[in-house]
């Protein structure tokens, strides 16, 4: 599955422990990263400052669903399920 035009979920709903460019202490779930664009890309994409838990991060079906609203519901689904 490739990833969805202007979804953005991935960069919203779950938490990242691990520091990020300009997040040192990482983001909670639900919180944009700081390097979302406004119109739901990351702006790290292909750069080496992209985190490594982000570039691992894969669009599939099962977590993405078949909408932006979808995929939000569906991540902060699997965040609560394993925090």
């Amino acid at each position: 599955m490739e990833c969805r035009s202007g979804c953005g979920a991935c960069c919203i709903a779950p938490s990242i422990s691990g520091p990020i460019p300009g997040m040192p202490g990482g983001k909670a779930a639900g919180e944009p990263c700081v390097h979302l664009l406004t119109d739901f890309r990351c702006g790290l994409f292909g750069r080496a400052e992209r985190p490594a838990v982000c570039d691992r991060f894969k669009a599939a079906a099962d977590v993405c669903g078949n909408s932006r609203e979808q995929a939000v519901w569906l991540l902060t689904e699997l965040e609560l399920a394993t925090s």
